[in-house]
């Protein structure tokens, strides 16, 4: 016989699963409060003390009612309870106020005696116990989890989640700093939590010590909030990062999600979960490695135009072509090595393993072993590339190398930071830092995703239009790295100029720079990029139209800036670049020149 209850549920369930079925709204989940686990925490810890204090003045109160007394006049005298606790009150706490109402007798100072050790007995005991609650390190990680909470819940504008506090993330968070950006943090290293609190930001950024695998320390640092707009996962572990990839985009698929990921199988998974931007260091650092000997031009663009606010132009380097030498066969390696077969480059491989039956260029040895480096010939090579995971050996290679051949252009990865005089030093003409590439490469997704597009276009253009670009920018903004904004043509980024295009004018662009206005000089401003509709066009002519909907990516320092976008926004600023024309700005102003008019028409 069919349970009809069963019945019942199953006949739900189907409905539920049922094409079109209707399900209810997805409902952001609320991160943990840590208030109560912390409260608990005390209350557990202290719950021995605090009784056995109870019981010490309920012991002491209770003798005193039932010992007999004397009062002034020789009476037997019993103490009330109030009395009692109003005694033992101000003796344990060591204010004491003498013996009232009557003097006591011997019977009842020698319990009054008893009592006072009693109370400080118990006292001792609560006041060692907070001590230690106060040392134990899961209390104190509680409360800088409560800490933490509440400076995320008290953010008020839109902020980041960086979970991984490492090289990467301490660029990221800085560069962000700069554009006034904020950010929340987590990582699992005390020591760099407590480098971020010493960290020279202009604002503060709560950071907090926590596994980003656990779903609730995303919450807790903020995944939960609706300011937050984009989380991002930089450990040094790729499982971890899928992991807040994977929880990003079940619990916030709203938010936009960055990467780190140098196995291609966890990039791959990581793209099962919506449409997170996955950044692989080494195998960005190849395809500009392919621009550079490509277009050594449009290389020195990419690398100005992502970097850190305020970078210098960096030098003009041109890759040489001919036979390379790669010493260390690993990630970065392999990816160096099939970027530089691809661009038809001889490539010789020095890795201490086994070489493939198929690969006759493969060297086995340690490159910085000096009959191993003579093997590879560098004296004959164009090229040399130490790829290992270690800065003194990289180092000792690039050493040896240049004094076999001291034109050879130079490759390195730099692992530590705190190498990094020592790379500098030593002349590379190119050097991989991880975490500079991945952080640039967030950034510029991030922070200005027209800016990403143009990076993108770059590579397709030749080399003398990518020079000539740069000459442009250095002339009209200096060697250090201009801002660069987005401006949409509508009534909130430019309600000014939509009222102009609504009657039906024309404006080109040069114009709107101020490049034709009679005796005034123009906006040193460079446009990168206009985009109408799905069609992007790369550094517009002054001749080009402007229309309304358009996108512009400029480039520019802050005071034109601020100039540029006075003519958008307001009517006073338009006209005087657009018509050369002084209009009154204040009411005052105004009322006087249409008085004058207005005298001048009836003379």
């Amino acid at each position: 016989m069919t349970n009809p209850l069963l019945a019942f549920w199953q006949r739900i369930l189907q409905a539920e699963r049922a094409p079109g079925a209707r399900r209810p709204a997805q409902r952001v989940p609320s991160s943990p409060a840590p208030r109560e686990s912390t409260i608990f925490l005390v209350l557990r810890r202290m719950r021995a003390p605090l009784i056995g204090i109870v019981v010490f003045y309920a012991v002491s109160v209770l003798g005193l009612v039932l010992i007999p007394g004397v009062d002034d006049a020789g009476r037997p005298w019993r103490m009330g309870f109030f009395h009692a606790f109003y005694f033992m009150s101000y003796t344990a706490t060591t204010i004491g106020f003498g013996e009232i109402p009557h003097a006591f007798t011997d019977a009842q100072r020698m319990w009054v005696t008893f009592s006072i050790y009693l109370t400080v007995v118990g006292w001792a005991w609560a006041v060692g116990t907070l001590l230690s609650l106060l040392q134990d390190h899961g209390f104190r990680r509680a409360i800088a989890l409560r800490r933490f909470a509440v400076r995320v819940r008290a953010l008020r504008e839109p902020f980041v989640l960086v979970a991984g506090y490492g090289q990467t993330g301490q660029r990221l968070v800085r560069s962000l700093d700069m554009l006034d950006r904020r950010a929340t943090v987590l990582d699992i290293e005390q020591d760099r939590i407590d480098d971020l609190g010493l960290a020279p930001l202009v604002v503060d950024v709560p950071g907090l010590v926590a596994d980003a695998r656990v779903p609730g320390h995303l919450l807790i640092a903020g995944l939960a909030n609706p300011r937050c707009t984009a989380a991002i996962a930089l450990t040094n572990d790729d499982e971890v990062n899928l992991a807040i990839v994977m929880t990003a985009a079940l619990l916030r698929p709203d938010v936009r999600v960055f990467a780190r990921a140098v196995a291609p199988r966890i990039a791959q998974r990581m793209q099962a979960f919506g449409n997170p931007t996955v950044v692989d260091p080494f195998d960005r650092f190849g395809d500009y490695l392919r621009v550079a000997i490509h277009s050594p031009s449009s290389f020195r663009l990419i690398e100005w135009l992502s970097g850190a606010p305020g970078s210098r132009l960096p030098r003009l380097r041109e890759v040489p072509r001919g036979r390379w030498i790669v010493s260390g066969h690993g990630r970065f390696g392999g990816h160096v090595v099939a970027d530089l077969r691809a661009e038809g480059m001889e490539v010789t491989v020095i890795e201490p393993g086994t070489p493939a039956a198929d690969d006759p260029s493969m060297i086995v040895g340690y490159g910085t072993e000096p009959e191993v480096l003579a093997r590879a010939d560098p004296a004959t090579a164009v090229g040399f590339i130490a790829a290992t995971d270690n800065d003194t050996a990289n180092l000792s290679m690039i050493a040896s190398a240049r004094a076999a051949n001291p034109g050879l252009f130079l490759i390195a990865r730099e692992n530590a930071p705190s190498n990094h005089a020592l790379f500098r030093a030593i002349g590379l003409d190119f050097a991989l830092i991880a975490s500079r590439v991945v952080a640039h490469e967030v950034l510029a997704h991030m922070t200005s995703p027209l800016l990403y597009r143009f990076l993108e276009s770059l590579p397709r253009r030749d080399d003398a239009w990518a020079s000539a670009l740069v000459a442009r920018l250095v002339r009209e903004c200096g060697e250090r790295l201009p801002d660069m904004w987005r401006v949409r043509l509508d009534d909130a980024g430019a309600p000014a100029l939509v009222d102009w295009l609504a009657d039906g004018r024309s404006v080109p662009l040069g114009l709107l720079l101020g490049k034709r206005a009679r005796g005034r000089s123009h906006l040193r401003i460079v446009p990168l990029m206009r985009v109408r509709g799905d069609d992007a066009l790369l550094t517009p002519d002054d001749d080009a139209d402007v229309a309304a909907g358009d996108e512009f990516l400029f480039a520019g320092r802050g005071e034109a800036r601020l100039v540029f976008n006075a003519v958008l926004a307001s009517e006073t600023a338009r006209d005087r670049v657009l018509l050369g024309v002084d209009r009154p700005s204040g009411w005052v102003w105004r009322r006087l020149s249409r008085a004058g008019s207005a005298a001048g028409d009836r003379a």
